[in-house]
């Protein structure tokens, strides 16, 4: 029976709208993400800074520019965000597609460690000397496994109610990656990996029990990988048996970083003695501007200083996980859940470290210790993060468009009109 009139479908151009940088309009889901975007902002500005502090008195002596710390964390930190706001115009669905790809590219970068192009810092081998240019492959693999693990979880989300498919493909991946970095000396990392695909896992609402078994993998595998290394076993074993604050026969040896680092926040008291006025960075205090920049931290901003960062890190992951709350899409709760984990675990391990709680391992302070491939991994984490975010705010914006279309008319819908 004719109505009287025809109906004219508006088919999509085949090009999404990206929407603006964070979600439009008002409401929690774009206040909550500016003030992530602050936040972020002002620990890599607070990197900046502080690593100058830290690292300009070596910097003269080794005959380098007085302003090399702000121009080398600065120039990282430009790139670092160019790739932030880059990644988070992207959509999670091209994202996906290409998780494949760059768990590939992250296996050969770890790999080339170990070739003519790789070298040793700190004893550990993971580091990539291209020309001018340093790298550290296990720190962008954190990225990439963030990004490919969510990819799976979301992928498989009908299935993860059992344990094969919670453990296929991702545990053995993540295993080859771990064993890879840990060959060359670093069991930071592994730690850090371990907690950023845990937090993936953990917010997928993968079941407890699947989670405990995997934990106790984790750790066991952990461990192996510590007792194959000589002087790891070594180190823990000093860590566990000298007391340095009161081993005087130690204060110059295996204790002289850990002392230095009392020292440092010691002298610090409540207000701090100023930016630019640490003593420790006076050749005093090894890796004054990477592992340790929070005793310098401690040293110049004091014990408010240092508070107000560690306030900024949990603010941050506190975030991360109160927007997990705001997002429909398994793949962007798997990344938020994957990056608070990760910016937990890694502050909480390197200022431990700095406390003298774990022994030393090397771990930096993310977005704020010297180390181009750590700051800009992080930030383009950030980055994915925001497209989420900009994704589920367009999401919203478009079904309450719908909604509202819903009550009008015939004919009045944006996509629906009569003739």
């Amino acid at each position: 029976m004719a109505t009287g009139f025809s109906q004219r479908v508006r088919l999509p151009s085949g090009r999404s709208p990206r929407g603006p940088l964070v979600p439009a309009g008002p409401g929690p889901l774009r206040a909550l993400t500016l003030t992530l975007l602050g936040l972020v902002l002002f620990l890599t500005v607070t990197g900046i800074v502080m690593v100058q502090s830290a690292g300009q008195v070596t910097a003269i002596a080794a005959g380098r520019s007085p302003f090399s710390g702000v121009l080398r964390q600065g120039s990282f930190a430009l790139v670092g965000l160019a790739l932030m706001i880059v990644l988070s115009r992207v959509p999670t669905a091209v994202l996906r597609r290409r998780a494949w790809w760059l768990l590939g590219a992250g296996f050969v970068l770890q790999l080339l460690v170990y070739t003519p192009l790789g070298y040793e810092a700190g004893g550990n081998r993971n580091w990539l000397r291209l020309g001018p240019i340093s790298a550290q492959p296990a720190e962008f693999m954190k990225f990439v496994l963030l990004v490919w693990a969510s990819t799976v979880l979301a992928a498989k989300r009908q299935l993860l109610g059992r344990w094969w498919h919670v453990v296929v493909p991702i545990l053995p991946v993540v295993a080859l990656s771990m064993f890879i970095n840990v060959l060359g000396g670093d069991l930071g990392t592994l730690m850090i990996i371990t907690a950023l695909v845990f937090g993936c896992l953990f917010f997928s609402g993968i079941r407890i029990r699947f989670l405990a078994g995997i934990a106790a993998i984790a750790a066991l595998g952990i461990a192996v990988m510590t007792l194959i290394k000589p002087n790891r076993v070594v180190r823990i074993a000093h860590f566990i048996e000298i007391d340095c604050l009161s081993s005087a026969e130690h204060a110059q040896g295996v204790c002289w970083q850990s002392l230095n680092g009392f020292w440092a926040l010691a002298r610090g008291g409540v207000f701090g003695a100023g930016v630019g006025n640490s003593t420790a960075k006076w050749s005093w205090l090894p890796e004054a501007e990477t592992d340790f920049i929070f005793a310098i931290i401690g040293e110049e901003l004091g014990t408010i200083g240092a508070g107000v960062i560690l306030l900024a890190f949990a603010l941050l992951a506190g975030l991360l996980i109160v927007l997990i709350g705001h997002c429909s899409d398994p793949f962007a709760v798997s990344v938020l859940g994957g990056a608070a984990a990760w910016i937990a675990a890694q502050m909480t391990v390197n200022v431990a470290v700095v406390l003298g709680f774990i022994p030393v391992l090397g771990v930096p302070l993310p977005l704020v210790s010297a180390g181009g491939t750590s700051l800009v991994s992080t930030l383009m984490a950030m980055g994915v993060v925001l497209s989420c975010l900009r994704e589920e705010g367009m999401a919203r914006a478009l079904g309450s468009g719908a909604t509202a279309g819903l009550g009008r008319g015939p004919g009045s819908g944006p996509g629906l009109g009569a003739e």
